[in-house]
């Protein structure tokens, strides 16, 4: 062991001192290097991570731009669909009244068919009617203008209470005092083709039901018959 005496202690200790504070130092350096660089590194990452973060926010902020763009969209074209809907809804609804009354048109125009086809089984009726008046009459004027001196006269009335065309009936050879003297009965044919008596001349109480039983029996000779015998009663009483 060296003496503390020995006069090369101190420098040696003083050496000794200076490389541990040298080697201390260096240390120190290198720490502080390792720190520097740890920090540089540090900072490096922190700014990719701000980097990156930014990025990241811009690209979610663009995302959600759109996203709001396509709900807006999607937004718009509920609506649109939905006025569509209701516009489609409008037109089904106009399409099923006008087939409503198409149908109603179609249901009155078969039954002005059937009513038209009955009027003309009617006028058909009433023209075949006629058909059997008009040969009636033709009869009767056979029988009684030619063989009896009975004159058939068509007569326009203009009264209100009888309007149209009528027949006048004149009979003569009635009255053995005046073989010239005029015995008249008018008569019509109502609209659905039965007779009509208006008047007769003079006036015979019986005529209504002597009218009465022609409508019965649609047998205008034997009228004019009875009602010349009415005519023949009177002028001898």
């Amino acid at each position: 062991m060296t003496s503390i005496t020995d006069p090369n202690m101190s420098d040696r200790f003083t050496s000794a001192m200076e490389d541990i504070h040298n080697k201390q130092l260096k240390t120190y350096g290198e720490i502080i290097d390792a720190t520097t660089e740890l920090c540089q590194s540090h900072r490096q990452f922190v700014k990719s991570a701000l980097d990156s973060c930014s990025k990241k926010c811009k690209d979610d902020e663009m995302l959600f731009e759109t996203i709001q763009s396509f709900k807006k969209d999607m937004e718009q074209k509920n609506a649109s669909l939905k006025e569509k809907r209701h516009a489609i809804s409008e037109v089904m609804s106009e399409i099923q009244q006008k087939e409503m009354h198409k149908d109603d048109i179609i249901q009155k125009i078969e039954k002005l068919k059937e009513e038209q086809a009955k009027r003309k089984e009617v006028i058909e009726s009433q023209n075949k009617a006629n058909k059997d008046r008009l040969r009636n009459l033709g009869k009767a004027r056979l029988v009684f203008q030619d063989h009896l001196g009975m004159e058939i006269r068509t007569i326009l009335s203009k009264t209100q209470l009888v309007k149209g065309e009528k027949l006048q009936f004149v009979f003569r050879n009635i009255n053995p005092s005046d073989q010239d003297s005029a015995y008249v009965v008018t008569m019509g044919i109502k609209a659905d083709g039965s007779y009509q008596i208006v008047s007769s001349d003079p006036a015979l109480e019986c005529l209504p039901a002597l009218e009465s039983r022609l409508q019965e029996t649609n047998n205008l000779p034997a009228f004019l018959a009875n009602v010349r015998k009415e005519f023949i009663a009177q002028a001898r009483c």
